[in-house]
């Protein structure tokens, strides 16, 4: 075997080169078996005080021994597990007085309770029938005549809550006069026959009051002289005629001509005897008086030479 030439530089270098390789080996295979100068985890003090305690009272909250650090590798993996204490135990929280999902809702309105209906107490008296049942506006006073059952001398016809001096007949019939002023319009009038203090009083029944009957005629003018005014010109509103009528002449079977003015006219119902006064219309007060009607037209006169 050759020994290295140790003159030799380059043989020099080599020489170093190996046993600075050898050297590095063999820290490395003394690191991994053996290590420098123990354990490379550090020891944990496992021991917790509670600071707010005295220093005379204080006790260790993990009552556990505390391990070594190499005993870290004889114990199983099982065994190293323990409880960890870290901090107080929350305090104890009461149940939620409400629930916050639930949201308020206003209550429906009791409806109030209908009050029961009050029964119509029964009348005392009877009241059948009333004549007449019905009338003209603006005709005179007039009898009515009542007629029932279970009538005394004490109890009154009302009409249209006005209680008129009663006529007793007989307990089945009674009598009073109705004033014109009561019937002056038309419209329907309630009866009651019933006593001064109220305590005898009958059922309602009514009398009707209808428009009274209106001549059919418009006053358009009037003929005559300055002195005499005796004829008064009528338009029939329905068929448009012109009607030519004077005093105490009667209008369409009813209606009596009494009075005629350059103003107006006075027509008296024959059968109701009511009156009616038609005025002169303004639109036709020219074209009708006597000085301004059209002359007629005359035949013009013979022109024979």
């Amino acid at each position: 075997m050759q020994i290295a030439d140790v003159n030799n530089p380059s043989e020099r270098k080599k020489l170093i080169w190996a046993l600075a390789l050898g050297l590095v080996a063999i820290l490395f295979l003394w690191w991994t078996f053996f290590g420098f100068g123990g354990s490379s985890k550090p020891t944990v003090n496992r021991n917790t005080r509670n600071p707010n305690l005295a220093p005379g009272n204080q006790t260790a909250l993990n009552p556990s021994p505390i391990q070594k650090a190499g005993d870290e590798f004889k114990a199983t993996p099982v065994d190293q597990l323990r409880e960890v204490v870290c901090c107080a135990p929350p305090p104890s929280v009461g149940d939620a007085s409400r629930n916050i999902f639930i949201y308020y809702e206003r209550p429906l309105p009791t409806p109030a309770p209908e009050a029961p209906a009050t029964p119509t107490p029964t009348p005392t008296l009877l009241l059948a029938a009333v004549s007449p049942s019905s009338v003209y506006a603006g005709t005179e006073a007039f009898t009515a005549e009542v007629t029932g059952d279970r009538f005394t001398p004490d109890v009154r016809i009302t009409v249209d809550g006005r209680e008129l001096a009663t006529r007793f007949i007989s307990p089945q019939q009674l009598s009073a006069t109705v004033p014109a002023a009561m019937i002056a319009s038309a419209g329907g009038r309630p009866v009651v026959v019933r006593s001064p203090d109220g305590r005898l009083y009958s059922n309602e029944t009514a009398i009707n009051v209808n428009p009274a009957p209106t001549p059919n005629y418009t006053y358009i003018g009037i003929l005559g002289t300055q002195r005499r005014l005796d004829t008064a010109i009528l338009q029939d509103k329905g068929s448009r005629e012109i009607v030519n009528a004077q005093r105490g002449d009667v209008l369409g079977g009813r209606f009596r001509l009494t009075s005629i003015s350059e103003k107006e006219i006075l027509l008296v119902d024959t059968t109701l005897k009511i009156k009616h006064t038609l005025t002169m219309t303004s639109d036709q007060n020219k074209g009708f008086g006597p000085q301004s009607r059209p002359t007629p037209k005359v035949d013009s006169e013979d022109d024979e030479p």
